[in-house]
């Protein structure tokens, strides 16, 4: 399978960013995009909301749902998934895209901070997984696909920031424990993590960084077709690097995925140099 038409995609955070670039990549194809994110009315610091983003997937040639959904919320979260499916037939795939951020440290991370980025990053992660499986196991080729970085005890990654790698971790631990439970029922269930920086909004989060240092969402957004398209049976539980996916698919040439070809690509968190 090499298209994603006619598939149906629950997609996080969808209304910018990463997320926006996974979808309006399977519109290209004639997929169903669910847009589920808080962003229902535009913000001056981040652009987009679900409704532009549901223009743009069906300007793309896609069919979008625009859910306002906060998936630290259950019933939010089971209405959403409840409307897609009434919208679409079923949920084919399943795209944890949706993360909170704060690079702090701990004298530095209020509690509501810690508490965001738990209940959103891993908790809404789960919860996510659990409201669309039921529809995912009677789906031709099931895939849940969450972005979160391979599992990681080294202290480099935990002592600078021990609160968003705790949370960004524990999507790790959900994605290995659900490829485990529903990897044998056929369900694929894996990650993917950006070999370098990526030019999105969480990039003002990073100090001495700029976004000529990064690459477009688009290089996720094309991984992320590449594992969506290969059949889920006996595929699970791999974490997966942006790059790697793509030059096992035969792309050579990434100058195009760089915002500034001219300046040095730097490695996202998680990812040695």
């Amino acid at each position: 399978m090499s298209t994603l038409s006619g598939k149906t995609l629950f997609i996080t955070g969808a209304s910018r960013g990463i997320g926006l670039a996974i979808a309006l990549r399977a519109a290209r194809d004639g997929a169903n995009i669910a847009i589920a994110a808080k962003s229902d009315v535009p913000n001056p610091k981040l652009p987009g909301t679900i409704h532009s983003a549901a223009r743009a997937v069906e300007d793309a040639g896609g069919r979008a749902l625009a859910l306002k959904c906060d998936i630290r919320d259950e019933d939010q979260v089971r209405a959403a998934v409840a409307a897609t499916v009434d919208a679409f037939g079923g949920i084919d795939i399943l795209v944890n895209n949706a993360s909170a951020i704060w690079l702090r440290g701990t004298l530095d991370t209020p509690m509501k901070r810690f508490d965001l980025m738990q209940q959103v990053n891993s908790r809404g992660s789960f919860l996510c997984a659990q409201a669309c499986l039921p529809h995912l196991l009677q789906a031709a080729n099931p895939h849940i696909l969450t972005l979160c970085p391979p599992p990681s005890l080294d202290p480099k990654w935990w002592g600078p920031h021990t609160a968003y790698t705790l949370a960004k971790m524990g999507m790790s631990f959900v994605t290995l424990g659900l490829a485990a439970e529903f990897g044998p029922q056929g369900v694929a269930v894996n990650a993917l993590w950006p070999r370098t920086l990526i030019a999105t909004d969480a990039l003002n989060m990073i100090p001495g960084v700029s976004r000529a240092n990064a690459r477009h969402p688009e290089i996720m957004a094309d991984a992320a077709h590449a594992v969506l398209t290969r059949p889920a049976a006996g595929f699970s539980g791999q974490f997966l690097i942006d790059e790697d996916v793509l030059r096992q698919a035969g792309v050579t040439d990434f100058t195009r995925y760089a915002v500034d070809p001219s300046h040095p690509l730097l490695p996202d968190l998680y990812v040695d140099a």
